[in-house]
């Protein structure tokens, strides 16, 4: 039954860039919370949100990683912000092959912000990137909406498993995962 609407809880980070002053406790906090044990170290490149800085001219956009994209973008318009002259990869959200941006930056999967949802510890009432915001840059929204009922979003495993058989194709992965539960009967 196509076109039929629900009601869906839509929960988003609002960005206001003039707030921003470039401190990166958002890309901090965000990494801490993602490590593995979680809080027990800090690497930016693990961040799932990044702050795009020129601190010479007071320009910093907070970014937010998107959905994985197989392919690059056609797309390479250039922004001017006060002045000075970004790529538009510089504001993108999408993990791409063309960048490391938004990649664990070990396994090279890509990373999507989730709002700290946590399965394990459902208590955060916002994500903590918006708690350590001191600016108000970032500030967290939830609302109604009717939106088309549609499939349901890849999880996190299934992207990164999309983005290896990408890589490697299907087969190889197969191979390696029938490896894999071989070794581990024996």
């Amino acid at each position: 039954m196509s076109g039929e609407k629900k009601k869906k809880m839509i929960k988003t980070i609002k960005i206001d860039v003039d707030n921003c002053n470039g401190c990166r406790a958002c890309e901090a906090i965000c990494s801490a919370f993602h490590a593995t044990p979680k809080y027990s170290s800090n690497n930016p490149a693990r961040s799932r949100i990044r702050v795009v800085r020129d601190p010479l001219k007071d320009v910093f956009v907070p970014v937010f990683a998107g959905e994985y994209t197989a392919a690059e973008c056609m797309a390479r318009d250039k922004y001017v912000i006060d002045g000075r002259q970004y790529d538009e990869c510089a504001f993108c959200r999408a993990s791409c092959p063309s960048r490391d941006l938004f990649k664990e930056p070990d396994s090279g999967l890509p990373l999507k912000c989730d709002l700290c949802e946590d399965l394990e510890d459902p208590s955060l009432e916002e994500p903590l990137c918006v708690q350590w915001c001191l600016s108000d840059a970032l500030t967290y929204e939830e609302r109604e909406e009717e939106v088309e009922e549609e499939e349901e979003p890849l999880d996190e495993l299934e992207i990164g498993l999309e983005s290896l058989a990408d890589r490697y194709g299907l087969e190889k992965i197969m191979d390696t995962l029938a490896r894999m539960s071989e070794s581990k009967k024996g």
